[in-house]
């Protein structure tokens, strides 16, 4: 069954005029942004926040869903595990019965049981980690991104077909993101073959990582997949310049951030990394991208479609069983959507059956391309 109703439709239909957001006091229907609002990666969530608005904007432009306008609520988790179960409380008192987010699966998956239980129907498009779903039997979770164990092997079969290393180091920084990850390139990479020499995690949020650095130097390796995000990224690419190790590296998309660029200077110039396929240069979505620019908001970042996806999917289950999250959850199980990620579906489990990452090349200049 494919939903009939098409947001790219109305934008082309819209253009530039009237995309603006409803205050709360007309807003009938509430859906929470809830991602880093604080922290050191609130880029992320600024990123799901433009895709979230541009969705809501358009359709309450429309006329709303079935008579009702949409408010989008942000709620903070600052991307922490701990504050992930504060920030769905927040969400269940607040009545609010419809989450995009969490934005980073540690938070998520601490969360995730609450709102389940509560009845809270979750898209999340960008937590990756297996550990959201596997084993859960969550009725009302779900995601608009795929799985590390699906983007890890990408990464994997790049390195091993494209780079052809002689010796790899894998590292992580100890969470679940970012471990989870680099779990599946290890795996992956020595199924192919590839001699993974070092695989060893480090801390997030340290300042020198030259210890590490010194120990890629005499393990004598030749190219270095980091599981992880963009700050201990970025000191990782330039300390190792500045130490000498003239290595080429990889990570997910966590470390696809302009900010990097502040941190790790010319050394980012060549990093790669995978990231959700450039569904903004496909022309069927152009009156999306049209709507986001008349934002001033970027559509080719890591998460902003997948979070006007996981909008888009929410308010045409509304639109098609109406205001009951229940009967949303029923309906995201047995629909599939047309997106501008595609058509798209979910098994029980709530992941995507199919999604395309691919792996880009970042340069100094903060723009990023995709390597064929």
């Amino acid at each position: 069954m494919k939903a009939t109703f098409r947001m790219q439709s109305v934008a082309a239909a819209m253009g530039v005029a009237g995309l603006l957001a409803f205050s709360s006091v007309h807003a009938q229907i509430k859906i929470a942004a809830v991602g880093p609002a604080t922290g050191p990666v609130t880029q992320y969530g600024d990123m799901v926040k433009e895709g979230v608005n541009t969705a809501v904007e358009l359709v309450n432009a429309a006329g709303g869903i079935n008579g009702k306008k949409v408010e989008v609520v942000v709620v903070d988790d600052a991307c922490e595990p701990k504050q992930g179960p504060v920030a769905a409380n927040r969400v269940v008192n607040d009545k609010i019965h419809y989450v995009v987010g969490p934005v980073c699966s540690g938070a998520s998956i601490a969360a995730a049981p609450i709102y389940n239980n509560e009845g809270v129907v979750v898209v999340t498009p960008s937590a990756t980690s297996p550990n959201l779903t596997d084993g859960k039997n969550f009725h009302y979770i779900f995601r608009t991104i795929g799985r590390d164990d699906q983007q890890g092997p990408s990464a994997a079969k790049f390195i091993a077909s494209k780079i052809k290393p002689k010796k790899v180091a894998v590292l992580h920084d100890k969470q679940s993101y970012g471990q989870g990850i680099a779990a599946a390139v290890r795996d992956d990479l020595k199924k192919a073959g590839v001699n993974v020499a070092l695989f060893e995690g480090i801390n997030a949020g340290d300042s020198d990582y030259s210890a590490v650095i010194t120990k890629l130097k005499s393990t004598g390796v030749d190219f270095v997949y980091y599981g992880g995000y963009h700050p201990e990224m970025g000191l990782l690419l330039r300390q190792a310049g500045e130490q000498g190790l003239k290595v080429k590296m990889m990570g997910p998309e966590g470390v696809g951030n302009p900010e990097i660029n502040a941190i790790a200077g010319a050394a980012v110039e060549g990093m790669l990394l995978t990231l959700p396929a450039d569904f903004a240069a496909n022309p069927k979505n152009a009156a999306v991208v049209k709507a986001f620019k008349d934002k001033k908001r970027d559509p080719s970042g890591a998460f902003q479609l997948t979070a006007y996806t996981a909008t888009q999917v929410i308010l045409d289950s509304i639109k098609a069983v109406g205001d009951d999250p229940k009967k949303v959850a029923d309906h995201l199980h047995k629909t599939s959507f047309d997106t501008p990620l595609g058509n798209i579906s979910w098994d029980a489990k709530g992941d995507l059956k199919a999604f395309e990452f691919q792996v880009f090349e970042w340069h100094k200049d903060g723009s990023k391309s995709v390597v064929k």
